[in-house]
């Protein structure tokens, strides 16, 4: 990891986002040379800035990938590319699907663009979502087509030497706007917590664990592939179960109070999660932490070697990855999970949820949360 990023420029899109600040913190902690911060939400970035402005290689700038010439501009002298902002909630996707496809796909291909023209950038890494395969919503159908444009950025790149690759992933369990502040809310307040359907299974990872996806990833490439973590599968129930019986104690409430209301499924939810589609099977390499996928249209990508990898398990994938078919952690593998995270006590949510919308979250054991995030092992 050191060799590949050792003495090189990284721009990071999105980088005041989950995904993002945390890789942010990862790579100022190695012997770069710069970590160009790039995001369009001023209030975030901000926060990003002053937490890094003793850092003489971090710079921060308001920028929005849908503005190709503001890209292209810090691109210039870039070596690496981690371009993880996105349009991420599915119900904000489908009311205001242009906007989607602006951010998602339109952004993507700006960033495509932006590398090509530079002469200097050498890799590309792209995170996807779970919401891409099979998908049944504007935003997973936005991040497929996020994931095509980077396989065929691979084959339309020209004579440059730019390694284009895409990560995929489920739910970064404690990001902004997904249920365990919800939960952990809901609880605080005495209230009920709310689940669309008692069916519901997802694929979890912690934020550290998806940045070693994407750094893992830029080592590995070889271009157009996409490469999917491994991670554990929860009920929702059972992590509501878990997180009922380890937060209402801490506000002196009886876990018995606390009940579970079923408000049904939203548009384009599904009650499981898939990473990896029967089909991608076909073209599929096990690796130690991850699944890798061939291009569909193999032929056009005949001049890149996906004979072998560094971390190679298997080459014969035969099952698709979904939440359903896998084995679901119980409630105490999840009370494990959640305390030896520090899911619980790096996140304190101030003010209630009203359906389902949080107020900002505020990290109050924030040295213990840097901690955590940072002292990543590859």
């Amino acid at each position: 990891m050191e060799q590949v990023y050792k003495g090189k420029r990284v721009l990071i899109t999105g980088a005041a986002g989950t995904i993002g600040s945390v890789l942010t913190a990862k790579l100022l902690k190695l012997n770069i040379k710069e970590v160009k911060a790039l995001d369009n939400n001023e209030s975030e970035l901000f926060y990003l800035n002053e937490k890094n402005r003793k850092e003489s290689r971090y710079n921060g700038f308001f920028a929005d990938i849908r503005d190709l010439d503001r890209l292209k501009y810090l691109a210039r002298n870039v070596d690496i590319i981690l371009h993880t902002a996105a349009m991420k909630h599915v119900i904000i996707s489908e009311q205001s699907p242009f906007e989607a496809v602006r951010t998602n796909a339109e952004g993507t291909l700006n960033v495509i663009s932006a590398a090509i023209e530079s002469t200097t950038v050498s890799r590309v890494i792209y995170t996807s979502s779970d919401k891409a395969v099979n998908s049944t919503n504007v935003m997973g159908t936005t991040k497929l087509l996020g994931e095509r444009l980077i396989t065929s950025a691979s084959n339309i790149k020209g004579s440059s030497n730019i390694i284009f690759t895409s990560t995929r992933f489920g739910n970064v369990i404690g990001s902004r706007g997904s249920v365990l502040p919800i939960f952990y809310s809901q609880i605080k307040e005495g209230q009920n917590i709310t689940i669309t359907d008692s069916r519901m299974t997802r694929f979890f990872m912690t934020a550290d664990e998806a940045v070693k996806l994407v750094i893992e990833a830029s080592l590995l490439a070889k271009g157009g592939e996409v490469f999917i973590t491994k991670m554990p599968v929860m009920r929702i129930i059972d992590l509501a179960t878990a997180m009922i019986e380890l937060v209402a104690p801490k506000f002196d409430r009886d876990p018995d109070s606390i009940g579970i209301e079923y408000i049904g499924t939203k548009p384009g939810e599904k009650l499981y999660e898939e990473l990896m589609t029967q089909d991608e099977t076909e073209r599929a390499y096990e690796l130690e932490h991850m699944f890798m996928v061939k291009p569909a249209m193999l032929p056009l990508y005949e001049e890149i070697d996906y004979s072998s990898y560094e971390t190679l398990v298997s080459k014969n994938v035969t099952k698709p990855y979904i939440s359903s078919s896998e084995k679901f952690m119980t409630v105490e593998e999840i009370k494990d999970y959640l305390l030896s995270h520090f899911l619980l006590d790096c996140y304190k949510y101030q003010g209630a949820v009203s359906n389902h919308i949080t107020k900002r979250v505020i990290p109050i054991a924030a040295s213990q949360a840097e901690q955590n995030y940072t002292a990543l092992t590859i």
